[in-house]
This record gives structure tokens, sequence and C-alpha cells, in this order.
């Protein structure tokens, strides 16, 4: 797409809001009514792309995407009459007599840029929210994905009109044009070093942003954790779509006492999970390139390989692969790897693991296994990172009545049900100031008994 065309969207979008058609609550629920329809209308069509794109089954697709999609929607047709609805305020005394009030009001124009890794979910998720709000949205899918994106732009085409909701596909161009373009919100998700290209360009027309990032969320296993349960749990969340989540724990950090029993029940987790040969499983996801492919593998040390290890690069698959007696001056823990690698380190004391997960960028999700509630509550409560578990991984992103989001290197900002809303809305504070009583005592000349008032009034 050309940069003319996408000025002109831009234009056509904002001319498009500014009539107020998107302001109604009711038409808010038609357009998220229209969306759902075609969510479920083409929902094989979801699934096959999502499989060429990253290998995904049609259970994971739904699991993991569309179905998350349709949840979204149907919290946000359930509640968006609240989250819309003016709240009014205390008026102080020295406002007599006023009524003051806050009023959700959508933004305008959003720009919504989506990753590969979940390109429907995280495509589709945040312009619910978007248009739950009010605003209209160019949305920008992943180049990386072409076959889901694809769709998007299929079921968008179908739904709406482009001065409503579009879809531009394409490249760092596309991206580049996007970024120069006036939007008075931009939603992004994906690595830090284009999230901070993004703030920069958002800083020049001081327009808000909402950064979705990454990081290395550590996964702590404190002595008295049940090991059997941890290992299942953690190897769901590690080597869900092949390790491509932004909230996978990326390494394991756990108590040295428990380690060897704790990576002797991950490897049968494994073998249970995956079976004794991943790569021929059809289940098993693949690495979005190549790319990324040579990327993971490079980070693998032959030598700490306690499980796995193998990969079959015409398939772009890499086993799910253990790495034991790690540390944090080696390769795989030098950035994040988002891929199907579990480094294993130990600590000796909670203390010093909360010391060293406090001394790097902060997490986007931190997850701690134990039947401690003392140990679980001072991790949560002296560590930082986004969000998290307790005895268990990832699935506290999927709860509508909780946001998501990170904070520092993890992102900015957060999303989900009423926190999405709130995100892709700016809150108006407003007095309805009446007419029939006007106090006198604001105005000059200043008298000494008026003066007495207002400090009455301000106490």
């Amino acid at each position: 797409m050309t940069e003319q065309e996408i000025k002109n969207i831009v234009t056509s979008q904002r001319r498009y809001f500014y009539t107020g058609a998107t302001l109604g609550v009711d038409a808010r629920i038609q357009a998220l009514k229209k969306l759902r329809a075609g969510i479920l209308k083409h929902e094989a069509e979801i699934d096959a792309a999502l499989k060429k794109d990253l290998g995904k089954s049609s259970f994971e697709s739904y699991m993991c995407e569309s179905g998350l999609v349709l949840s979204e929607i149907s919290y946000m047709l359930k509640h968006i009459r609240s989250f819309a609805r003016e709240r009014t305020v205390m008026t102080p005394l020295a406002q007599f007599h006023s009524r003051s009030y806050k009023k959700p009001s959508p933004y305008g124009v959003a720009l919504i840029m989506s990753p590969w890794n979940y390109p429907f979910l995280l495509t589709l998720d945040p312009l619910v929210d978007a248009l739950a709000a009010g605003n209209t949205a160019v949305l920008k899918p992943s180049a990386y994905s072409p076959c889901t994106s694809e769709v998007i732009a299929r079921i968008i085409r179908e739904c709406f009109e482009e001065q409503y909701v579009c879809v531009v596909n394409g490249g760092r161009s596309e991206n580049t044009c996007l970024l120069g373009e006036h939007f008075d919100y931009i939603f992004f998700t994906g690595s830090q070093a284009v999230g901070r290209e993004v703030m920069r360009q958002a800083a020049a027309r001081l327009t808000p942003v909402t950064l979705e990032l990454g990081g290395k969320s550590p996964c702590i296993v404190e002595k008295s954790a049940n090991l059997k349960l941890a290992a299942r749990r953690i190897v769901f969340g590690k080597f869900l779509n092949c390790g491509q989540t932004c909230v996978a724990p990326d390494y394991i950090y756990c108590d040295r006492a428990v380690k060897d029993r704790l990576v002797k029940e991950i490897k049968r987790q494994i073998q249970k999970q995956y079976g004794k040969q991943p790569l021929e499983r059809a289940d098993y996801g693949n690495i979005i390139n190549e790319k990324h492919f040579s990327r993971i593998t490079g980070l693998i040390d032959q030598n700490k390989v306690v499980w796995g290890g193998k990969s079959d690069r015409a398939a772009l698959r890499i086993e799910p692969t253990v790495i034991d007696n790690v540390t944090f001056g080696d390769a795989v823990m030098q950035e994040e790897i988002f891929g199907p690698l579990m480094p294993v380190l130990t600590y000796d004391s909670l203390d010093e693991a909360i010391r060293n997960i406090n001394s790097m960028p902060h997490p986007l999700a931190l997850y701690i296994f134990t039947n401690d509630r003392q140990a679980a509550k001072k991790v949560t409560s002296r560590c930082g990172f986004g969000g998290g578990c307790i005895n268990d991984t990832i699935i506290h992103l999927a709860t509508c009545e909780m946001g998501f989001g990170g904070f520092g290197e993890s992102g900015m900002g957060s999303y989900h049900g009423k926190d999405g809303f709130r995100t892709f809305s700016h809150e108006k504070s407003i007095v309805d100031k009446k007419t029939w009583i006007d106090l006198p005592m604001r105005y000059q000349p200043y008298k000494k008994m008026n003066a007495r008032l207002i400090r009455m009034f301000l106490k």
C-alpha cells in the first residue's frame, strides 16, 4: 500500500469519527456483533491460516486465538453499557450548585500494530476494546504471518467500511508510513526494539501509546512445590506455540535442593505431552521463519542439553529442549528465547532469587510454584513484573476481569475487559454549573470577608 493510500485512510477515518457515527453505544454493539459473526463464519479459514503460518492445530487455534477473541466480544457486549456510562462524583461545596461527572470518550483514530506469534488474537483482541470504546481503527498485522493477515483483512472488509476499520498489510515500508501519520492512539504488541521506535515516532506528535512487549519471564520453583504438577503446567506453558509466547516461562529458577527431581519430572512430562518423537507430531507447531529458527538453534549449548536438542530446518521445527546447569552468563540467558528451549538455573535461597530477578529488566510475567503461601506473597510483593500466576503458567492473560500488560522494559499500559475499554478511552472530567445562583466571592475586587469564606470552603 502506498504512502498516499495510507494517508487517505487515516484522513477518511478521522472524518468519519468526527461525524459521531461511532459514539452511540448501540452502534458499538452492532460493530461487535458484526465482528463476532465474521469470525464465526470464517472459523475454518482462520484455523487453516494459523496452521500454515505457525503449524497450530485447530484445537490450539481456538483455545489460544479465535476463542479468546470471541470471549472478549461476549464480555464487552455484556458490560459495554455500564463501561460507557457517565459517572457522577462528589462536588465540593465551593462549586455549589453543580454536578461533577466523568465521561468516558474515545480517542478517535487508533492504530493497532500486532505481532506474528498470536496473529489473530493480538490483532483482534485490542480491536474489540477499541470498537467498544467508540474509536475507528487501522490494523497492521505482521508480515511474518501472511496467511492469517489475509484472513483478517477478508473478515474486516466484509464487516466494516474502510472509513471505520481497515487493514493495512505489508512490511517495513508500510510500518514506516503508518507511524508517520497522525493517530490519536497507538497500540503496539511486539519486540522491545520496535517498541522503542514506535514510542519515538509517537513522541513527535505526543500520541499516547500502549506497548505490549516481552522479556525473560522467570518461573520460580520453590522447595515446597508439588513437583509433578509444576512440571506438567510448566511444560504446557513453555512449549505452547513452540515457546513463541510473550508470557511463556523463559527460564526455570528452582531451589537447588529440588532441581534434579524437577528436571526428571519435566522430562517425563515432555514425553507424556509430546511423545518420544515431537518433531513428527502433527499437532506440534513450527518456528515462524528461518531467521528465528537459526537464532534459537544458535542458543543451544549441546553440552548442557539433557532432553531434546534436535531440529528439522526444512520443517522449521525444534524439539522441546531442556538445558541444565545454566548460569546467567550463558548465551541463552542474554535475550528473550521465544522458542522451545527451557534453561534450568538454581538458587540457594529465595532472597537470592529475588535479588537476581530484580537486578534484570522487569519481565512481562512471573510464575512461582510453591505450597508456602508466605513464599508466594514474598515473591509477588517484592519482584517487579507485569502479571503472573501462583502454581500455574500463562492463564492470567485469559481473564477478562483483569488487565494484561507489563511495565518498564516489558511495556506500558494494559488491556482486556474493562482495562481494555479504559485504554482506548479518555475520561473527561466535567463540571455542569447551574445558572440560577452565582456566588460573588471569587470575583474581583477581593474582600476580606470573601477571603475568610474561601478559606472555609477550601479547608
